[in-house]
């Protein structure tokens, strides 16, 4: 296959953020694993050569089970990805953590079942640690870069990531909260894993639409509904995207993390 653009940093747009850059170049390209969400788009920010791909599609054609993680993780490495930015949408799972707050997970737990969540099926094992799944210097980066815009971020933060595409019940949602479990979303798993699989560091931006069922079992706030996450979602996208710029214009240009190095030990024979 011929590599026709490169790229240093990745961005993925979730629900509602379907474009960042500014007169992008777009193409396909063909990836071991099927097609990707949609057309890469390679830009410029600060200097810095950018690719972003929404991850549902401009369109939204892809449910969250059904993102084709793979195919766009490999993109994105074969363009020379090094970090990759990935907000989400997510439901806030404790009464402190409000909706138009961001969080900045820190740890996930695995809740969804049947995707294609690595790169290493054979013939050499390879079990990638996932102890600290999240790079901390972009982690640290995207709380300081928030917290000077004067966004209300959490830093540090497990997010439960569900299979979808229904939300919770309340019975499920009511375990989470207390399991002190921070957020509730359907994609940041195996995104997240399948980046560190290919050394690459990965940051989880968390923006809270909404609170999830389980705060509602419990009587504190009033149920979700479609009109007020979209409010939120589309305040969210806003101050995301001038939070990617700053964290872009800020990065520095070469990694001292563990990120780069995820698969020095992990393999076998």
């Amino acid at each position: 296959m011929e590599i026709h653009r490169q790229a240093e940093i990745g961005v993925f747009g979730g629900s509602g953020f379907y474009s960042l850059l500014s007169d992008p170049i777009e193409f396909k390209m063909d990836t071991p694993y099927g097609p990707t969400s949609d057309t890469l788009a390679i830009g410029q920010i600060a200097d810095r050569s950018v690719v972003f791909i929404p991850r549902h599609g401009k369109t939204h054609q892809y449910p969250p089970h059904s993102i084709p993680f793979r195919a766009n993780i490999w993109a994105m490495k074969q363009l020379g990805v090094t970090r990759i930015i990935g907000p989400t949408c997510v439901g806030s799972l404790q009464p402190d953590i409000k909706p138009g707050d961001f969080v900045v997970s820190d740890q996930f737990i695995d809740r969804t079942s049947g995707r294609k969540d690595t790169f290493y099926d054979g013939p050499i094992t390879t079990h990638i640690s996932s102890a600290e799944p999240f790079c901390p210097k972009l982690m640290r980066l995207a709380v300081e870069c928030g917290r000077a815009k004067g966004i209300t971020v959490h830093d540090g933060g497990t997010v439960v990531v569900i299979q979808g595409p229904r939300f919770s019940t309340k019975a499920e949602s009511l375990w989470f909260t207390k399991m002190d479990w921070s957020t509730v979303n359907m994609t940041v798993y195996p995104e997240c894993i399948l980046a560190l699989e290919q050394e690459i560091c990965y940051v989880n931006i968390a923006l809270v639409t909404d609170y999830d069922a389980g705060i509602v079992a419990q009587g504190s706030v009033d149920p979700v509904n479609s009109d007020e996450v979209v409010k939120v979602l589309n305040a969210n996208n806003s101050r995301v995207k001038d939070l990617i710029v700053d964290m872009i214009t800020n990065m520095p240009s070469t990694r001292d993390c563990a990120c780069a190095k995820s698969l020095a030990n992990a393999r076998l024979g």
